[in-house]
């Protein structure tokens, strides 16, 4: 079935305790080439809107599903959001996580009581499509392609136009789809004439590629800081998806990405990961219009090492 409003408003009431409203904030930049805004999810409790989809799906979830535990496949960002709801349930949780995910990450899963199974990358993404993994008892939850993770997302889209009705705009990270989408489908329910895009690093842009083919693409993906975002290819479902809610995608450069994640320290005192800043540097590029345009900054979990080379660039 698919996504609809009324899912997105159940997923409202199911996320209370866990996500919070976070806050819609203007860019401190008085001569950007547009007004905007900044949809603060790194200040949710694991720093990523990910606690809203992992709540959504694991309150839904029977008690027979949880007494196996959980399992997921991230970088990092959702495995904190899985772990974080699995502490709160009192339940196992293993993640199966790609060899390049950045140990900040990986360090706060364990913080909050999950296991970590590194595999190569390719591996990792199998387990997208298996939703298993070998030898691992649980319950899978999908970080994006399940409408119950989507419809968590898509509380971000109500919260968006309560605070903004003027918005105009919407630049969302592409990872696999699921923020987008749950977003969009809020955003084309309540007020169908915003421009919805889907964001992306330049050294991973599967969708962009996949948007302009019409079909899904495989890309040469190169790991850098954005992490939390960019793979090789597309879900084909997604992408239908997709092509029924957004208006297009746009990529940013990792120079352009960097100087968005010093800007936003430096003017907001935000801190925004790889991923979290893409928004942003495609809104300063103009490319989403004059605005309103949101930015919606997805998380903050970026490795201090990381962040320090890029806030100490001139």
């Amino acid at each position: 079935m698919p996504l609809t409003l009324d899912d997105i408003r159940r997923a409202r009431e199911l996320i209370a305790g866990a996500a919070i409203r976070t806050p819609l904030v203007r860019l401190n930049v008085w001569d950007a080439p547009a007004d905007i805004v900044l949809k603060l999810e790194n200040l949710q409790p694991i720093g990523s809107f990910k606690i809203r989809g992992a709540a959504t799906a694991m309150n839904m979830m029977s008690r027979a599903e949880l007494a196996q535990g959980v399992l997921t496949a991230s970088a990092g960002n959702m495995a904190q959001g899985v772990a974080w709801n699995a502490r709160r349930l009192g339940i196992r949780c293993t993640v199966i996580a790609p060899d390049s995910a950045p140990e900040t990450k990986v360090r706060a899963v364990e913080r909050l009581g999950g296991r970590v199974i590194r595999v190569p990358f390719d591996r990792w993404w199998q387990t997208f499509s298996d939703r298993n993994f070998p030898g691992i008892d649980g319950t899978f939850v999908h970080p994006f392609d399940d409408e119950r993770v989507m419809a968590g997302n898509g509380t971000i889209g109500l919260e968006l136009l309560e605070d903004l009705p003027e918005l105009e705009s919407v630049l969302i990270p592409w990872g696999g789809g699921g923020l987008a989408i749950g977003i969009a489908t809020a955003l084309r329910a309540l007020k169908p004439s915003v421009h919805i895009y889907a964001v992306e690093a330049e050294t991973g842009a599967p969708f962009t590629a996949s948007w302009k083919a019409g079909s899904p693409q495989v890309v040469d993906y190169r790991p850098s800081f954005v992490d939390g975002i960019g793979s090789k290819t597309v879900f084909a479902n997604m992408l239908a998806m997709a092509k029924d809610l957004l208006d297009g995608s746009f990529t940013a450069s990792l120079d352009e990405t960097a100087a968005a994640v010093k800007l936003i320290a430096e003017r907001n005192r935000v801190i925004a990961e790889g991923a979290g800043a893409v928004a942003l540097a495609v809104a300063l590029s103009g490319k989403a219009g004059k605005g309103p345009v949101a930015c919606i900054v997805s998380g903050g979990n970026i490795d201090a090492a990381k962040l320090a080379t890029i806030l100490s660039k001139p």
